[in-house]
């Protein structure tokens, strides 16, 4: 068993928070609160909070934070990395201990955040499928309206350092769901890696690392769980329409096997829509495959340049 259980929110800085603000808002999310300084977004889920942007005087992904099991486990933490552990004067309190990884990153440890109410949403929709016909006598009719992000599930970071990353997380009781390689095998350059829990099942990735040397540590995305695929879907037609700039998709993965839909904001950062995604648990077999543009997509259109930027 592993230190932690998922993750909690991610860290951004911007030159605007209003910007920022209006960008997240048609992608599905509500501000939490604002600060002169800060700005906090929460899903429909009870976190307090799951994406914030600082401000800063150029764009930048800073970190994120990642739930303690309970609070012994923060406890661990603290002693394991020969840290301490602070309380957190942002929305929904808590205790935190800050770690920095070998990239540079912020990774808050967080433990007794004061849940939010949650917002309403929709059920997911039942379809009927050529057998175990699941909806009867119910039309389905959607107006035009963002996702509805339930929560936010993983990151997925560019190192410069795989081996010290890879070791990192490992000690925080992160394990591989699947590795990809370059050339042999053993030549692994990315990890997707789950929370430990044990039998319990949980997301195939909650932290990804892939090296990519030379270009500086950053985010490659950060990625928001929505309702079902027509949530995905009418969210990327509300996107369009207020004219926000698409990266990649809809499509579904392989590793993981999400359907997704990658977007921009306003400075660059890719965020991506998810939905149906594998679970897995202690039991899962660490699986192996070559790296590739088409590794990352089982149907969809193919991974245009721009995505790798």
């Amino acid at each position: 068993m592993g230190f932690v259980k998922d993750i909690a929110f991610v860290r951004y800085g911007a030159p605007d928070l209003d910007s920022m603000e209006s960008f997240l808002a048609d992608f599905g999310l509500h501000r939490a609160a604002r600060t002169s300084n800060a700005l906090y977004m929460r899903a429909a889920g009870p976190s307090p909070f799951v994406h914030v942007t600082e401000l800063a005087s150029q764009p930048k992904t800073i970190g994120f934070g990642l739930q303690a099991v309970d609070a012994a486990a923060l406890d661990g933490v603290a002693k394991c990395f020969n840290a301490r552990v602070e309380t957190i004067s942002e929305p929904g309190g808590g205790r935190r201990v800050r770690l920095t990884d070998p990239s540079g990153f912020t990774v808050d440890v967080v433990h007794g955040q004061v849940p939010a109410p949650p917002l309403p949403f929709r059920r997911p929709i039942p379809s009927n499928p050529c057998i175990q016909r699941g909806r009867m006598g119910n039309p389905v009719r959607l107006a035009p309206a963002p996702s509805v992000v339930q929560r936010l599930g993983h990151v997925l970071l560019l190192v410069s350092d795989y081996a010290a990353s890879a070791a990192f997380y490992a000690k925080l009781g992160l394990r591989a769901s699947d590795h990809y390689y370059a050339g042999a095998p053993d030549n692994v350059l990315g990890s997707f890696l789950s929370c430990d829990l044990g039998a319990e099942y949980t997301d195939h990735h909650t932290v990804a690392i892939v090296a990519m040397p030379g270009t500086g540590p950053r985010f490659d995305h950060s990625a928001f769980e929505v309702i079902d695929l027509d949530d995905l879907a009418q969210g990327h037609a509300y996107l369009q329409s207020r004219g926000r700039r698409h990266s990649w998709g809809i499509g579904r993965h392989r590793e993981g096997s999400q359907l997704f839909d990658y977007w921009r904001d306003p400075w660059g950062h890719k965020v991506e829509h998810w939905t149906d995604g594998d679970l897995v648990n202690d039991a899962y077999p660490t699986g192996r495959a070559p790296f590739s543009p088409d590794a990352l997509r089982q149907w969809g259109p193919p991974m245009p340049p721009e995505f790798v930027t």
